[in-house]
């Protein structure tokens, strides 16, 4: 299933499943393909809600999701879309073709992103995988109780995670694999990536995917 998966930069991510074509917190998005069948939204932040970059990729009947406290500020984007979809921190929802989960996505010492503002991360249920793309979070007790195949995990620090709390919570949901993401351009280094690898132990294998 990796191989369908691609970090196109910083947290945004494209899925080519059979429930059609996802896309996860679109950002800085180099062409205008009109391509999704889903839009899956983490946060408000700039990076993460992207009204310009929702419109080179939305098309006629894309459906984009956000959390809750989103409902409001995502009818910017309500003409580029068929249909807003919201979900609360915690959940499970079908919506038309594809099955997901949402987990609470917040810092626990820093103040960038509260648990009470309601933001998300999400498990993708496709086919036999189940894929946790953890949003902008720190180490929780509930992301530490997610059980996935595949997890894809903010490692840049500052805001979420840095490289060494993001292998300690790999190593402890231990994925089959885990991707690393949120580095190299807003925030963190490139080899941020490989300091993460290094630390992930086995047998969990880490795919280092980020385009730019």
């Amino acid at each position: 299933m990796t191989d369908r998966i691609e970090v196109l930069t910083h947290s945004s991510i494209r899925i080519k499943s059979e429930a059609g074509t996802i896309y996860l917190d679109p950002f800085h998005i180099a062409e205008e393909a009109h391509d999704a069948d889903y839009i899956l939204v983490t946060h408000d932040h700039f990076d993460h809600f992207s009204p310009e970059d929702i419109a080179k990729i939305a098309k006629e009947d894309t459906i984009l999701v956000v959390p809750e406290k989103m409902a409001a500020k995502a009818q910017e984007v309500s003409d580029r879309v068929s249909r807003i979809e919201t979900v609360a921190q915690s959940g499970a929802y079908k919506v038309k073709d594809l099955s997901f989960e949402t987990i609470p996505a917040y810092n626990v010492l820093k103040p960038f992103h509260p648990k009470g503002a309601g933001w998300v991360g999400y498990i993708l249920n496709l086919g036999e995988d189940r894929i946790y793309i953890a949003g902008d979070t720190d180490a929780t007790k509930e992301n530490k109780a997610v059980q996935c195949d595949i997890a894809l995990i903010p490692i840049g620090g500052t805001y979420t995670m840095d490289a060494k709390q993001a292998a300690g919570l790999i190593n402890t949901i231990r994925p089959k694999v885990a991707i690393p993401t949120h580095y190299g351009t807003v925030v963190g280094k490139k080899d941020d990536a490989a300091a993460f690898a290094k630390l992930v132990e086995e047998p969990v294998k880490v795919e280092i995917k980020m385009q730019n």
